[in-house]
């Protein structure tokens, strides 16, 4: 891949007229600022860290215009082997998303603001990422009326700012993640931001179940039904009704949801919500028959080989995370939900309606039983 980063930058420096030395300049001037956005010490001298940051920063920028502009109009051929619209471009933006693969924001600020002749520009890169990671979106429901009119009363209809809160460290992830949480759940209150460090601290799974499985749920009389909304964390209960939004499962959803959850895990600084949303979908999918009727209720959409993978999908991602029910955004419905669950007139009358209200016959059965039995006691008690 390297081949391909120093084939961008001379495309750049062809294309703008520019020489390199204006860009290993600018970021020169930023390093001090760059190097502690990274964990650990950089084994790289000051020159080789600004060479990287610059050779990678416009390869990431190329792509970035490259999606949003055309290919063709940056000056690639229609059939280049990374630079243009096919298939390896999927594999690029599921590599790109990964945590360890991000540049600062600013660094890239900087250097597209050189191209364009603005040095001060900010913002056109969170946009241009945001377009560029949209294929690896985990819904495509469109906006129901009433989250429309929600977003228009507070001004984010079209003008949605992930740089609203900037931080120096700031890099494309957690501007996609910002982007998914975009008018997102309320953080639980209290003290309850709590991350791990390289201290030997180890998952426990009791402190992770939230919810029971969608088969346990549905035996307990809980119905499962999709939430109309683009806001896939947006679940619902009320009245044995769980609503759960759209969830579009892709070839990219392991390596966004595990790089959404390490930076969550990793920044003492940073909410849950993605950590809890998968590991509420762990909890309710235990198998491939959940997989499925959730499929059938609309929930979840997916391009894998089979239910079961959807389901070890899930089961996998939550390996080694450290979480508290507590912590969740969740917390509270899961409560609800587990208060109707563990209602025994639910169970009682969900068994009662599959064995002896399941179909006609099993009602005319139960019927002719009671009136033989009234019969019987009418007897007895006459005959007395």
């Amino acid at each position: 891949m390297d081949r391909h980063k120093w084939r961008a930058l001379h495309r750049v420096l062809r294309r703008t007229r520019h020489d390199i030395t204006l860009y290993l300049d600018a970021v020169k001037e930023l390093e001090e600022k760059a190097r502690p956005c990274y964990e650990g010490q950089i084994a790289l001298s000051s020159n080789e860290f600004v060479e990287m940051m610059a050779l990678d920063g416009c390869f990431i920028l190329e792509l970035f215009r490259g999606v949003a502009e055309g290919f063709k109009q940056l000056g690639y051929p229609r059939n280049d082997p990374v630079f243009s619209m096919r298939g390896s471009m999927h594999t690029i933006q599921r590599d790109m998303i990964m945590l360890e693969n991000q540049i600062p924001m600013f660094i890239l600020d900087r250097l597209l603001g050189i191209q364009l002749g603005d040095p001060d520009l900010k913002g056109l890169v969170a946009k241009l990422a945001l377009r560029f990671f949209d294929p690896l979106m985990p819904t495509d429901e469109p906006l129901t009326q009433s989250d429309r009119n929600k977003l228009e009363s507070l001004g984010h209809m079209t003008t949605f700012d992930p740089l609203s809160d900037y931080q120096s460290g700031l890099h494309c992830l957690e501007v996609f993640r910002r982007s998914l949480l975009n008018l997102g759940p309320k953080p639980v209150p209290g003290n309850w931001i709590k991350r791990w460090s390289n201290t030997n601290r180890v998952a426990d799974k009791r402190r992770q179940q939230l919810i029971h499985c969608v088969t346990e749920l549905r035996e307990a009389g809980i119905k499962v039904r999709k939430q109309k909304t683009d806001r896939f964390w947006d679940i619902k209960f009320k009245n044995g009704v769980l609503r759960i939004p759209r969830l579009l499962i892709h070839d990219g959803t392991r390596s966004l949801f595990l790089n959404l959850i390490a930076f969550e895990q990793s920044h003492f600084d940073c909410s849950n919500e993605v950590t809890s949303y998968v590991v509420f979908m762990d909890n309710l999918v235990n198998s491939p028959e959940d997989v499925g009727y959730l499929h059938y209720c609309g929930i979840i959409e997916h391009w894998l080989g089979s239910d079961a993978e959807v389901a070890d999908l899930f089961n996998r991602l939550c390996k080694e995370v450290v979480f508290d029910i507590n912590d969740s955004y969740l917390s509270t419905l899961s409560v609800e939900v587990n208060r109707y669950y563990d209602h025994r007139w639910n169970t009682w009358r969900v068994s009662l309606k599959h064995n002896y209200f399941s179909n006609p016959w099993a009602i005319i059965s139960l019927i002719a039983a009671v009136v033989l039995l009234l019969l019987t006691l009418a007897q007895t008690f006459y005959g007395v």
